[in-house]
């Protein structure tokens, strides 16, 4: 079995559910879920993340189904983000059916994923030393990690995603949406929150979901306070160990810089701009490098179409 098998929870109807709830309207079209955006002049855009693929012989039925309802919402492109790893393969058959690599990619295009496989033992000899070192080094700095048990830990939660968002210079989503997700996905053990506390006092957080034999680290916060005892290591830890009892046998750390293994290691230590800042840390858990094949649109408008992707290189040429 690789990581890339088995379902996405990104697929799932309780993503659609959550995405529902903020600003996106979710419907299942041949066993896919497709998100609409709203967009001026009664207009949408169409997006489908980690689209599982069709065998050969159905794919076309289930990108036309996709496309025809894409269409019937005045969608001015679908965008797919097809659950596949990059492969010139894939690459000519949405080509061939005539899909476009997209200048907007929207969920990491390049990731770290756990191999959880054999005992817990084993997953910590995959470590780096220093990881393992510090796993070890919280418990015994007296920080204790557990999983959440009350609305009052998703409210901590929340409180360590705004420090860290302050601190690291990157957005999070308002406190309506860890708690959504957590409501969502909890109640069917998709869903973990672990809080690593000392005296009792949240220091890190780490929110993770799980479905069939895959795990995904999506969110993660920490404290200003106290970081001499390691506390994000013992919560991630504790997170891993919970998808390894749910039964996953690979756990996605979700997102690292779309760069090359060499250039990872040659730039982790000195830059920390955009998820440079997460790789350090990811990086030490062991896993194995993949991409993803990324994001691929089908302009069905093609004129407004053109507008987008003209927004999109002056929006980057502004920021850059």
């Amino acid at each position: 079995m690789s990581p890339w098998d088995g379902p996405h929870i990104l697929q799932t109807p309780a993503w659609g559910r959550l995405k529902a709830r903020f600003g996106w309207q979710a419907e299942t079209v041949a066993g896919a879920l497709v998100l609409f955006r709203r967009l001026p002049l009664g207009l949408t855009l169409a997006y489908a993340p980690r689209l599982a693929w069709p065998d050969p012989e159905a794919l076309p039925r289930t990108l036309a189904a996709l496309e025809a309802v894409a269409r019937a919402r005045r969608a001015i492109f679908l965008k797919l983000e097809p659950d596949l790893p990059d492969d010139p393969e894939h690459a000519r058959a949405l080509a061939g059916l005539g899909f476009r690599p997209s200048p907007q990619t929207i969920q990491p295009r390049r990731s770290l994923v756990l191999d959880l496989s054999g005992s817990e033992d084993d997953v910590l000899a995959r470590m780096k030393p220093k990881t393992r070192y510090n796993v070890r080094l919280a418990a015994k700095k007296d920080v204790i990690a557990r999983r959440a048990a009350s609305p009052a830990d998703v409210d901590a939660f929340n409180a360590l995603m705004q420090v860290t968002g302050a601190r690291d210079r990157f957005g999070v989503h308002a406190p309506e949406y860890y708690r959504a997700a957590y409501e969502l996905f909890a109640p069917t053990g998709q869903c973990a929150l672990v809080l690593a506390e000392w005296q009792g006092e949240p220091l890190a957080g780490v929110m993770a979901f799980a479905l069939g034999p895959r795990a995904w680290y999506f969110y993660g916060a920490s404290s200003d306070r106290e970081r001499q005892r390691m506390a994000p290591y013992l919560a991630q830890w504790e997170a891993i160990r919970w998808a390894r009892a749910r039964g996953a046998q690979w756990y996605d750390l979700w997102g690292v810089p779309d760069e090359a293994e060499a250039a990872l290691e040659a730039g982790f230590e000195t830059r920390g701009d955009g998820l440079w800042g997460v790789y350090r840390f990811k990086r030490g858990w062991g896993g194995q490098l993949v991409r993803s094949i990324g994001a691929w649109d089908k302009a069905l408008n093609p004129a407004l179409y053109q507008l987008y992707r003209g927004y999109l290189r002056f929006r980057r040429q502004s920021l850059g």
